[in-house]
């Protein structure tokens, strides 16, 4: 196998991120959902068919990703609490900036708190965004220059000003917001009464996505004009994170009839560990406006197989127009001859359970549509057509730039270089996640750890001491639980000592939720 050879120049990083997208929607999966650019990029490049995150839930995952640490060590085990300055200036981005590089952030974020118990100061959180003038653009968590959405999710209309970052200040800025919020309050097609689903009457010109799409090709150009640094840039797109709306056409471009619907769509508490049924069930223990978000946004109940069609046919649409802008952004990068000179990944936060086990959205059932994420590479001496099922995470991916730039980030010590295993110098035996969360989320403590190798996954609640296992190759469905069942002992037992090997270095104390998300 060819060894990644970047050129003379110092190599670029170009990532990009997608929100709540699973392993498996992408054509190249198998599914009927339409991303032609991200088929055409696997197809050049290599995909990890295994790759999970550390952490099921927006603001730990992307902390991570950052910063090349778990969830328990830099702090952000659950949403709602703010990554730490100093933990997100020692990521990749700090680093590479320290080094000289061009650092960009385009899109959501999410490493601080949108709604808090009492106003912050940081540029993400609603109140404090007010903060910020028209001209703030960084630095920010290691980034030199930012251009961010406020959350990116309609489910809240984008914030009028004193509030709101970039692109909500654009979106009102020619005076046109009103209009645009009744367009996107506007039913323009059957959504089959599924919950959160919505065919958005919104003008793709206006929509985030295009907006994100629009700023990345723009951040190009000006580096293409006249960039004599490298850069890092991370380009992240709020979608297809619910609520499902994606605007006309492309919430009619997957038909509901068409759709693929999960073999085993309904709950069966019964044969499942406890806290399945508990946080299911168990009001979330927040009160006032955030309680009431708790239990209406993030939770759906169950779906008929009519709606979720159509909720599936919608989170397809999304995830097409993801991708339809990261063809955009390809097209650009190949077009001003920077294509040679850069690694460029596409990954996703986490998952979304999308009808699986009678459950959508996400919360403490590690399932594997929510805890796989799909993982892309291409760049120069990436192997084309390549397909690694090593069990990695995306954990992983502050040392792999760090190996790709030759520059150190000592902060991401947990962080593992993919480049490696691409290379096939070495192989992963598994791949680690973990989620503290308290009683505000779903109304019961848990403290879940995961490992997932090639061949089965355990999950421990390390509180109870419950689990569940499930042997991968013979039981792709997770139908069948073997923590209690004696011929899988000794798998259970060293399965368990792979989490409890997890380095002894996680903080005490732990930060405490300041919000809900």
């Amino acid at each position: 196998m060819p060894t990644p050879t970047p050129s003379v120049r110092r190599p670029n990083i170009l990532l990009i991120t997608s929100d709540q997208h699973r392993g498996d929607a992408y054509g190249f999966e198998g599914r009927p959902v339409r991303t032609p650019h991200l088929d055409l990029m696997a197809a050049e490049g290599t995909r990890f068919s295994a790759c999970i995150t550390p952490n099921v839930v927006c603001q730990p995952a992307r902390a991570s990703l950052l910063t090349g640490l778990l969830p328990l060590t830099h702090g952000v085990h659950d949403n709602g609490i703010e990554l730490g300055e100093r933990y997100g200036e020692a990521g990749f981005a700090g680093a590479l900036s320290a080094a000289g590089y061009a650092t960009r952030f385009i899109g959501k974020g999410h490493f601080s708190t949108y709604f808090s118990h009492e106003p912050t100061t940081r540029p993400e959180n609603v109140a404090g965004s007010a903060l910020y003038g028209d001209d703030w653009q960084g630095p920010y968590m290691g980034f030199e220059q930012v251009e961010m959405t406020l959350m990116g999710h309609h489910y809240w209309l984008p914030a009028r000003a004193p509030q709101g970052r970039h692109y909500e200040r654009w979106y009102h800025g020619d005076g046109r917001g009103d209009l645009k919020d009744a367009l996107y309050l506007e039913t323009a097609g059957p959504d089959g009464d599924a919950a959160q689903t919505h065919q958005s009457a919104l003008p793709l010109a206006w929509h985030n996505s295009s907006w994100i799409g629009d700023r990345a090709v723009e951040m190009l150009r000006a580096q293409g004009r006249g960039g004599a640094r490298p850069f890092c840039a991370w380009v992240s797109f709020p979608d297809p994170h619910h609520p499902f709306d994606a605007p006309l056409p492309w919430s009619r471009l997957h038909r509901p009839e068409d759709m693929m619907l999960p073999p085993h769509r309904e709950r069966d508490f019964e044969r499942r560990p406890w806290w399945h049924r508990a946080a299911v069930e168990s009001p979330p223990g927040i009160g006032g406006e955030m309680g009431r978000v708790r239990q209406a946004y993030s939770r759906i109940g169950p779906q008929s197989d009519a709606q979720l069609r159509h909720l599936i046919a919608n989170y397809y649409g999304m995830i097409s127009l993801v991708d339809h802008q990261v063809g955009r952004i390809l097209t650009t990068l190949d077009e001003l001859g920077l294509a040679d000179d850069t690694l460029i990944v596409f990954t996703s936060d986490h998952g979304e359970w999308l009808g699986d086990h009678g459950l959508v959205l996400k919360g403490p059932m590690f399932y594997e549509g929510l805890l796989r994420v799909g993982l892309l590479m291409k760049g120069p001496g990436i192997p084309a057509g390549g397909i690694v099922d090593d069990p990695v995470s995306t954990l992983d991916l502050a040392a792999t730039f760090a190996d790709w730039t030759g520059v150190p980030i000592d902060a991401a010590r947990h962080s593992r270089s993919l480049l490696p295993v691409i290379q096939g110098r070495e192989s992963r035996r598994h791949a680690y996640g973990e989620w503290r969360l308290g009683p505000q989320r779903c109304g019961v403590a848990l403290d879940l750890r995961v490992v997932r190798t090639r061949h089965a996954k355990l999950t421990l609640e390390l509180g109870s001491g419950a689990g569940e296992l499930y042997l991968l190759d013979e039981d792709r469905d997770e139908m069948f639980n073997r923590y209690d069942d004696p011929g899988c002992r000794g798998l259970r037992d060293e399965l368990t000592a792979l989490i409890h090997a997890r380095p002894d270095d996680i903080r005490d104390p732990l930060p405490l939720p300041i919000g809900a998300a």
